[in-house]
């Protein structure tokens, strides 16, 4: 993860002011980072990895969840604070009791599309992630082989718009690579949890169409540290990296429907050495 802290050496030193609408931040645009899963799995070790939150939400993703409880149930509160933010509940598509629209893994497994214009409820549906899967199974070298949390015409249905909006697959013989975009990038809390969230993603594509994992390529767009996060993350540059974790997930999972009733207990960070938890604020 040298790659990470360099990237926020970059921000720190060549970083320009930029309001936003959760706070003030350093600010640099368009930066690249790529991780090779064959020499370990990306966690940041320059602090600890919340690694059972990065499962129990990617699972969430899995399952298609829509609602705050579903990722409460597999271990994970990060999506509570949306669920209650006053952004989303003066908003009039969220219906109340943890509700979070149609996010990510929504956009995943059941993406929508108007069939004919001004006939807004009669919508197609497209699971995205099993497309790619069976194309992956199928070793179909695909390059619009592209799953997209993007969607322009139901942005205002989502509790948060999201920020890793787009993942594409890219086979060499029997290995996968792997290239995500991410347009709005908190170095400091969410970019290490995003990285390591896309490297689970890979190791499971891996473990459902049987190719080995090649290389993860993160690319970011407005990559930024927030004001009040500076101190910490001028701490955490002055730490050594240690040498990355292994992932280990249960024999039994081979399947996509395996893995949409998988626990986090099924996952573990193996030998995973870490410096001290670093307490970051989280902007909503």
């Amino acid at each position: 993860m040298r790659q990470y802290l360099d990237a926020c050496r970059t921000i720190l030193n060549s970083g320009y002011d930029k309001k936003n609408r959760n706070g003030d931040t350093l600010a640099v645009h368009g930066m690249m980072m790529k991780f090779n899963l064959q020499e370990g799995f990306p966690a940041v070790t320059t602090k600890k990895l919340n690694f059972n939150s990065v499962a129990a939400e990617l699972l969430g993703f899995i399952r298609g969840a829509d609602n705050a409880a579903t990722f409460n149930e597999l271990g994970t509160k990060i999506w509570d604070a949306n669920a209650e933010s006053d952004y989303w509940k003066s908003n009039p598509s969220c219906k109340g009791d943890g509700d979070l629209g149609r996010i990510y893994g929504v956009q995943w497994r059941n993406w929508r599309y108007a069939i004919e214009a001004g006939i807004p409820a009669n919508y197609g549906r497209t699971d995205q992630l099993a497309i790619m899967i069976d194309k992956l199974k199928r070793r179909v070298d695909d390059r619009r082989n592209i799953v997209m949390a993007w969607n322009p015409g139901e942005l205002d249905k989502m509790a948060l718009p999201p920020c890793h909006i787009m993942y594409q697959s890219h086979l060499r013989g029997g290995t996968l690579d792997l290239t995500m975009y991410q347009r709005s990038c908190d170095f400091p809390l969410g970019v290490p949890f995003n990285i390591a969230s896309y490297a689970l993603l890979m190791r499971i594509l891996c473990r459902v169409s049987g190719l080995t994992p090649g290389t993860l390529t993160w690319m970011g767009g407005d990559c930024h540290i927030y004001r009040n996060q500076l101190d910490l993350m001028y701490e955490q540059i002055t730490r050594v990296p240690m040498a990355p974790p292994g992932l280990a997930i249960h024999p039994r999972l081979q399947t996509l429907a395996d893995f949409e009733q998988a626990t986090v207990e099924d996952f573990a960070l193996t030998e995973y050495s870490h410096h001290p938890h670093i307490a970051y604020e989280f902007s909503v």
